[in-house]
């Protein structure tokens, strides 16, 4: 127990490898620029374009929120830049090549999304919903896929340089880091664009909104830039582990989609399991697509004071991140704590309907806030109780289904929101009652994950479900 590095199950399972260096906390922040640089974007992007498309540009929401979506319904391109990175390095690395080519079609297609987005807002008030008109909102959601491509070029590749830098005994810290980042990238870039955009007033025309937003479409971008080469400059080089383990079979590295089907629907528990993930899933994003709207259209909000609503949710998250982390889960432990905050965030929902009602707009910020506290509770919980239901030899392979499958959920739940959105303005004259629908659905989400999660048991899953993925593992081997 005392020959240090002799012991260490890294260097056991790895006997050929050479002792690296650690990666110390210094490192682990600067790696994090990465993950707060996609933050800026996701609220940039999402935040901000989602809103002008809707309110400023008068383009449905059921339009606006698939063109949205299809960033995420590519995310089973992950697996193919997962399986690339591992086999194919670029620029003669295995994963920082990938992520700087993929930060960079990020942003390149940022900007093109935007010159598109107003050439559809132009047709659409020249000629209204013709093919010209449709070709654009095609060609929209085109570039909209390319993005989402972009990001899971980086983000996957990313993910795993976290894992081969790091050793099993310090990976948690890292990852920590990394998500607290992520989070405080989102609370950075919702400040940072509502101070760029506060220029821009509730009745501001449709020129003076195109060349505030291109101007924060060159910004922002650069930043990210700055960002991403910052953060990953040759940490690979200096820790990685990869070479060493290419040796030894890594679970799950050939994940095909039809493959992470299978894993999901193995046994009853993984198919309960699963399914409230996604459910889950929807509970806490039906309102992402049109939540800026709501600040827009129902409390009169500019552009710049919408999107940094994102700012409350983002600190609220992060309070309930740490909440549950050092708090609730040590008393209460993940399935509990991720049932209660299901419940809080369906009782949320009720606080973010009755605050449309008074247009008060401190009373949106504190409803938001509190939303951010309660998704922290139900995010920690969620994950640590996911991290309990694998087995070291299926962990990697299920991490990656349940990627796969959150992603498409989340995909599953941008559209869901505006195609409430739209349904419950052609029937109720108010449009806080409109908006009101679409957060009673997302409340009802949370109640089915609730029901679903006390179905969940973690030792029948470790007896059953472990023997039924590694059946399905074993099948898609012979």
């Amino acid at each position: 127990m005392t020959t240090g590095d002799l012991s260490s199950p890294e260097l056991n399972r790895y006997p050929h490898s050479k002792p690296l260096p650690k990666v110390k906390l210094p490192t682990m922040i600067r790696l994090g620029l990465f993950q707060m640089g996609l933050g800026m974007m996701s609220v940039m992007v999402f935040g901000v374009l989602n809103r002008v498309l809707i309110k400023e540009l008068a383009v449905p929401s059921t339009i606006a929120t698939v063109i949205l979506a299809l960033t995420l319904f590519v995310a089973p391109a992950r697996i193919i830049f997962g399986q690339l990175s591992d086999t194919k390095p670029l620029f003669g690395y295995h994963r920082t090549g990938y992520i700087w080519l993929g930060a960079a079609g990020l942003v390149t297609n940022a900007w093109i999304a935007v010159q598109v987005m107003w050439q559809l807002g132009a047709s659409l008030q020249a000629v209204g919903w013709t093919v010209t008109t449709y070709g654009w909102a095609g060609l929209l959601g085109f570039i909209f896929a390319l993005y989402g491509l972009s990001v899971s070029m980086c983000s996957t590749p990313f993910a795993t340089l976290l894992v081969d830098i790091t050793d099993e005994d310090d990976r948690s810290r890292l990852v920590a880091v990394d998500w607290s980042m992520l989070i405080g990238g989102t609370i950075v870039g919702a400040i940072t664009i509502g101070s760029l955009l506060k220029s821009l007033e509730v009745d501001a025309t449709i020129i003076q909104v195109q060349a505030q937003i291109n101007r924060l479409f060159i910004i922002i971008p650069a930043i990210v830039c700055v960002l991403t080469v910052v953060g990953t400059w040759g940490v690979e080089q200096k820790y990685s582990r990869f070479t060493s383990r290419v040796g030894t079979p890594q679970t799950g590295t050939h994940l095909s989609l039809g493959r992470a089907l299978s894993i999901l629907t193995a046994s009853r528990q993984t198919q309960v399991f699963f399914t409230f993930l996604v459910v889950m899933t929807l509970g806490l994003f039906i309102q992402d697509p049109i939540l800026e709207t709501y600040g827009g259209e129902v409390f009169d909000l500019p552009v710049g004071k919408t999107a940094a609503l994102n700012a409350f949710w983002g600190g609220g998250t992060l309070l309930g991140l740490s909440a549950a982390g050092f708090w609730f889960i040590p008393r209460l432990g993940k399935q509990k704590t991720a049932r209660l905050g299901c419940m809080l965030v369906a009782a949320s929902m009720l606080w973010l309907i009755v605050a449309g009602f008074t247009r008060n707009p401190v009373f949106l910020q504190l409803a938001l806030l509190l939303f951010g506290i309660c998704s922290g509770l139900v995010t920690t919980g969620a994950i640590t109780l996911m991290l309990d239901l694998t087995v070291p030899e299926t962990a990697g392979t299920f991490i990656g289904a349940w990627g796969l499958s959150q992603a498409l959920a989340k995909g599953l739940a941008t559209v869901f929101g505006g195609v409430a959105l739209d349904i419950g303005k052609s029937i109720f004259p108010n449009i806080a009652i409109a908006y009101g629908l679409v957060f009673s659905l997302q409340a009802l989400a949370m109640i089915v994950a609730v029901k679903l999660l006390d179905r969940v048991n973690v030792r029948e899953f470790q007896t059953t479900a472990t023997d039924a993925v590694k059946a399905v593992i074993a099948a898609d081997v012979d």
